[in-house]
């Protein structure tokens, strides 16, 4: 069976989360061997956090968790497209996606409308 190769990244391949049913990319995280278990297992997305050096299941704090659909291997085995139903946001700034911003005249501005405000998700930071 094809499984992702985790030596070729030092032990890390990336993921990129796209919603299931319209296409658009949320986000971009990475996943260890134990991450990737974990969400075939449960059908939940789990990723690795490189800042953390640990396991995290996408919403594990918030709640908005990705159910896994599908997942596709790219063609070197070195990375991940999860096609997932995204429950509320997918970026821990509030936006559904993590690209909310877009290039435009040399500077990247926001172009989305936050669906959640971060505060209430995981508390004031400051």
């Amino acid at each position: 069976m094809q499984k992702p190769d985790f030596g070729k990244q030092g032990g890390i391949v990336p993921a990129i989360a796209q919603d299931y049913e319209n296409g658009e990319i949320l986000m971009l995280a990475y996943m260890n061997e134990e991450a990737f278990k974990l969400t075939t297992q449960s059908g939940i997305v789990h990723y690795f956090s490189r800042s953390g050096n640990r396991i995290w299941k996408k919403g594990e704090t918030s709640g908005n968790l990705q159910e896994l659909k599908e997942m596709r291997l790219d063609c070197d085995s070195d990375t991940l497209l999860l096609k997932v139903k995204q429950i509320g946001a997918a970026c821990h700034e509030g936006y559904r996606s993590c690209f909310f911003r877009i290039l435009e005249n040399g500077d990247f501005k926001i172009d989305k409308t936050r669906i959640m405000d971060p505060a209430s998700l995981y508390g004031n930071k400051n």
